[in-house]
């Protein structure tokens, strides 16, 4: 294995997501989220995109009626609500240098029309940014990560509606101006690009209430919403934090052609401007002109007030960030080929590539051609806030966790950013997904494992929910103390 040299102070760290990781679902005064009606789902066919992410008005009701937290794993998670220190302690013995958590709107506005914040809330997210500052562990705080007041999805039809733009900034001023001293690191939306993939999660839109020749047009105007805001964001956390940074934050869902037939080639090309549709306006401040073409095409109309467009010029993001765990490919013969699905994508199997249980394709070089590509397109500071392996971990009789198929996962994909910043790429951090175990996006399963770090609780809740170095562990302890110079 070649000696690497990543730029000093690379921030080397992990990820997690409120929803999937603090539980403590209804105490202290949070309100129901988007994420709290999502369901344990143990039988799904990894293939069945709809089977996973599709929700109904039947699923809200229901969730709303039910206290319920083994069906909806997502209210317990792996109980970070209380434990975080313990885990903090974990994750400063790994070296960590930065930790990407998101802040969940219902916990310091619990429907998100509330006059005055939670305090309890507040105060919570104040204790836990002030012991990661003891630890030497930076923050970086997702503000928007799939976790919306359900109120507002009921009653002000999610993002489509535009005041619901004023109460986020209303929410992003005040964490903004709580947290000055604590945070310097700040993302927007995660994910952004997923408002078609599952607009209930992304943008609180539950499709059923819309009819179908509308749904594009009501997506595409809650996605103009959620890009006025994040511009908006951005400029206030620039007046109240001078020197933060804001990042915006897409899935990076590369796509290859399947062969070198033109038309291959251009559905892959096509395909991946729109995946950078969405980073191009956060980045270059304007809709592209192939959208608006679409737009008139179709007779979308998005309805726009005097100034949005120069509000998303005028406040552009610092750093572009983005998920990465697999790529696709694309074909002109798509219906006839065979499909794998990963990170709430899908597309056509890559026979040069390995498939995992949940079928996602393993494809590291993929991740030094992203960064080559973004690069090359924005100009701008790279940050890799997710990427990592689920799998099922097995207890050794010993106690052990022997997850080498993990050390071997993470090793790939840095020796990727590692050649990636060695072909002049600039690349500030990277932070693996479920640095500790949590609980699955889209199945709500734990055993769907991606931590360094295992959790004693199964997929219905049940255990001591106890923590474990897995072997893992001390391989990515190693890796960060000498700032990626040895993965062997």
């Amino acid at each position: 294995m070649k000696k690497n040299r990543f730029p000093e102070g690379f921030l080397w760290g992990g990820a997690t997501a409120a929803n999937q990781c603090e539980g403590a679902w209804n105490e202290d005064g949070k309100g129901m989220s988007v994420a709290d009606c999502s369901t344990y789902k143990p039988n799904v066919d990894p293939k069945d995109y709809e089977a996973q992410h599709g929700i109904s008005i039947a699923d809200i009701e229901n969730a709303m009626k039910s206290d319920d937290i083994s069906l909806y794993g997502k209210r317990h998670g792996v109980d970070f609500y209380h434990r975080y220190k313990e885990d903090l302690d974990l994750f400063a013995e790994m070296g960590f240098k930065v930790l990407r958590i998101s802040i969940a709107w219902t916990r310091i506005f619990p429907n998100g029309i509330e006059e005055k914040p939670n305090e309890k809330g507040l105060l919570f997210y104040e204790n836990l940014f002030t012991e990661m500052k003891k630890r030497n562990i930076e923050p970086l705080v997702t503000l928007h990560h799939y976790e919306m007041p359900l109120y507002l999805s009921n009653n002000y039809e999610g993002w489509y509606q535009r005041p619901v733009v004023d109460m986020f900034i209303k929410f992003c001023k005040v964490v903004f101006t709580r947290y000055k001293d604590l945070v310097k690191y700040w993302l927007t939306f995660n994910e952004i690009d997923s408002v078609f993939r599952h607009p209930f999660t992304t943008i609180g839109i539950v499709t059923e209430r819309y009819p179908k020749e509308k749904r594009e047009e009501i997506i595409y105007q809650s996605l103009h919403h959620q890009f006025v805001a994040s511009s908006l964001a951005t400029k206030y956390l620039r007046e109240i934090i001078p020197g933060a940074l804001m990042g915006g934050m897409l899935t990076r869902t590369l796509t290859y052609p399947e062969n070198c037939n033109p038309k291959n080639c251009m559905l892959a090309l096509k395909q991946n401007r729109e995946n950078y549709f969405y980073s191009d306006v956060q980045v270059f401040g304007e809709y592209p002109k192939f959208i608006k073409n679409a737009w008139e095409k179709k007779k979308i109309n998005i309805k726009m007030e005097p100034g949005d467009e120069e509000i998303i010029k005028l406040y552009t993001v610092d750093f572009v960030s983005f998920s990465y765990y697999m790529s696709f490919v694309s074909s002109i013969d798509a219906e006839k080929r065979e499909k794998v699905n990963g990170n709430i994508s899908t597309g056509v199997k890559n026979p040069y590539l390995d498939v995992t249980e949940w079928n996602w394709q393993v494809d590291p070089l993929g991740l030094h051609y992203s960064l080559i590509d973004m690069y090359d397109r924005y100009r701008m500071p790279l940050f890799i806030v997710e990427n990592g392996l689920g799998n099922r971990d097995k207890i050794e009789e010993d106690g052990s966790i022997q997850d080498d198929y993990r050390i071997a996962y993470f090793r790939e994909h840095i020796q990727a950013i590692a050649d990636a910043v060695d072909d002049g790429v600039d690349v500030i951090g990277y932070t693996p997904w479920g640095c500790i175990d949590l609980v699955s996006m889209s199945t709500c399963q734990i055993s769907k494992r991606y931590g360094f770090i295992y959790v004693d609780a199964d997929d219905l809740g049940n255990g001591t929910y106890n923590r474990k170095k897995k072997k893992s562990f001390d391989w990515y302890k190693k890796v960060i103390s000498v700032n990626g110079a040895d993965l062997s």
